[in-house]
């Protein structure tokens, strides 16, 4: 299932499911009716906020398991390496977070499911 993310400001984000709805949570919203939603233009500075904030928090993880693996001198996986990295929540959240941005400096909504 994908879910595309619409607005006046910018392109479309497009994104699958799964990680669509993790999102959709993430900006406060009820994923479970994820079909349809809004972020309203009043509801943006807030959606952005806890975004940013949850990437920070991802980020911050992150940055803790490398150094955990650091220290513990262990090797990372080969098989979690370049392209086969997983990818993480900054990188998924960016294109929507752009998009929130954006709309927000335009002053217009974001939908999904419409």
């Amino acid at each position: 299932m994908l879910i595309t993310f619409k607005s006046k400001a910018s392109a479309d984000v497009i994104m699958f499911g799964e990680p669509a709805q993790r999102l959709i949570e993430l900006l406060g919203k009820d994923a479970s009716s994820h079909a349809k939603g809004i972020v309203t233009v009043d509801q943006l500075p807030g959606a952005i906020a806890r975004l940013q904030a949850a990437i920070a928090e991802d980020k911050a993880q992150q940055q803790a398991a490398r150094e955990a693996e650091a220290q513990a001198d262990v090797e990372a996986d080969p098989e979690q390496r370049g392209m086969a990295a997983p990818v993480g929540l900054a990188q998924r959240a960016w294109p929507l977070l752009d998009m929130l941005q954006t709309a927000q400096r335009e002053g217009v909504p974001v939908v999904w499911g419409v």
